[in-house]
This record gives structure tokens, sequence and C-alpha cells, in this order.
């Protein structure tokens, strides 16, 4: 086992308990089993784990933030993973520069300031957002687990067995019915079909040379993937900072606060919400919007705000 640290002082304001409990990633989760159920401890320090195969085999990585430090254990050196996977280098103060200033987004900034967007592993991040249409955050990240153990491979790590991320072939070698078992529902043969398509070299991350418009479209050739769930993917997980995905709650926000950028379709509003949340960065606006709209209450401004 390794261990480490790393110093946040150059890294600027940081909130590992938001960045991996604002329904940005499906792919981390909380140690004591608690991911969600407390809103009001943020910055909080408990562990949080995930798996990794940047550096060849899987591992099996768990961090936890401990005032101006993030604190590690796995086995690999996992600083450069956390690094890459947690965006320590987008410099908040410059996304912040770049957006608009209204009283909701001014409200989420303060409120959850330091949450950063998450770069997941590509296949994992479509294959779990493939899996959350339609079905509360728990019983996705449930989801994920399950295919974990079902078909990933085994890690060890600090005496016990985790499993890491089934790649694409190991998921083709899943039924159907064996991936409905899981609890995928409906959605177990966009699972299946996916995975075949992707261990057959259609790959998500052939869209990182696109141009946003066209990334989008790129993503959709997936079975189960709509418009949402490919800019999920281009957010999450392929550093479009511009997609801005159109789920229930950011829906809500446009009816409510931006009512204007509601054009009819996905596309002409993606567009109006995009230029309306600051454009190359309105992807992160969007995240701080989610987050806080989710939690705040009465606390939230009233709109329209334009």
């Amino acid at each position: 086992m390794e261990y480490g640290s790393i110093d946040l002082t150059d890294v600027g304001p940081f909130d590992l308990q938001s960045t991996l409990e604002s329904g940005q990633s499906y792919l981390w989760w909380r140690e004591d089993g608690n991911d969600y159920d407390d809103q009001q401890v943020y910055g909080g320090n408990e562990w949080y784990l995930t798996t990794t195969r940047e550096l060849g085999e899987p591992a099996v990585v768990r961090v936890r933030q401990q005032d101006n430090r993030l604190e590690w254990e796995s086995t690999i050196d996992a600083t450069p993973v956390i690094e890459k996977r947690l965006r320590l280098t987008d410099d908040l103060d410059v996304v912040r520069q770049h957006v608009p200033t209204d009283s909701l987004i001014e409200s989420a900034f303060e409120r959850y300031w330091g949450m950063r967007i998450v770069q997941d592993p590509a296949f994992p991040s479509l294959i779990s957002f493939i899996c959350s249409a339609q079905m509360h955050v728990t019983r996705i990240h449930e989801m994920q687990q399950s295919l974990r153990e079902a078909y990933g491979t085994p890690v060890a790590f600090d005496g016990e067995t985790y499993h890491a991320y089934p790649t694409a072939t190991q998921l083709t070698g899943a039924t159907e019915q064996e991936l409905r078992d899981l609890s995928l529902g409906y959605r177990a043969p966009y699972v299946k079909q996916t995975a075949e398509m992707v261990a057959g070299g259609t790959l998500p991350e052939g869209a990182q040379e696109m141009s946003y418009e066209d990334a989008r479209r790129y993503l959709t050739q997936f079975v189960g993937v709509g418009d949402k769930v490919a800019d999920c993917v281009l957010l999450f997980a392929l550093g479009f900072l511009e997609a801005v995905p159109l789920d229930t709650w950011i829906r809500k926000t446009i009816a409510e606060y931006y009512p204007a950028c509601d054009c009819g379709n996905y596309s002409e509003t993606s567009a109006a919400i995009r230029e309306c949340l600051g454009s190359e960065f309105a992807g992160y606006t969007q995240t701080y919007i989610f987050h806080y709209l989710r939690h705040a209450g009465d606390e939230a401004p009233t709109g329209p705000i334009r």
C-alpha cells in the first residue's frame, strides 16, 4: 500500500464532498456508505473510493480532505490520477470571472465554492449515464457496484477485495438477461450493445478532437444515448466544460429563472442556456446551480432572472 497527500495551497479552493456528491459521477463512493445523506457538512473529511486503470493494471484509490490537503491511500502512486480525475489544475477564479453574476449564480458559487467538475474515464462514465435514465441517484450507484462485482477484475486493497469497473470486453460477456438480473431493466440491452460497439473499436474518446456540437452528435450513436446523456459524458468525462445537460432539474431552472432560453427543442435551448451561463464554462455554472437548487430550499432567489 502507498500513501500520500496533495497540498491544496496552490490548487485554490477545493471541496471534495461537493465535487463527489453533486450527481456528476457514479464511479466514486463514500466509504461509510452515507453518500448524499448529509448535505449540510460541506467539505467533510470522509473517505471516498474509486478504481482506476489509468496507470495500467486496475487499482483502488481512497482519498479524503483534511483541511487544506488531500490524503490518499492506494496500490499505486495516486497523485496523478487524483489530479486528473478531480481537475485540480482548473483555475476556479478564472472560471468565475467568465460566468455571469446574477443572484442565482452568485448564490450557488458562494454556497459550494471549491466544487470541481470531475473527469471520469470515458467508457465507465458512458455506461453509468446510460443507466441513469429515470433512476434515483442511489440506485444508479448500486447498479454500477453490481456491474463491478459481476464482471470487473478483483483488486486486493487494505485487506478487502474490490472490483475494477468492467472493461467493454468484459461487459460483452454478459447476457441481456444477466444484466436485467442486476436491476438494469430496459437499460440492459443498451449497456450490452454499447459495450459491443466500444469493444469493436468505436470509442467515446473519438469525440475529443471534435467541435462541441459534432462531439454530441458522435456520442448519440451509442445505444441508449440521447442528447442529455451525451452532454453528461462530454462534461464529466471528456472535458467539454461548455456542455449543459438538459435534465429535469436544469429544465425547471430554465423555466423559472431563464425562460427566454426555452426554445422548444434540445439543440436550440442548449445553445441559448450555454450562452446565458457563461459559454466556455457553462458546464461549471450549470453544475453549481444544479447542486445548489437541490438543497437550497427557500434560500434560493426567486425568478425569472433573465
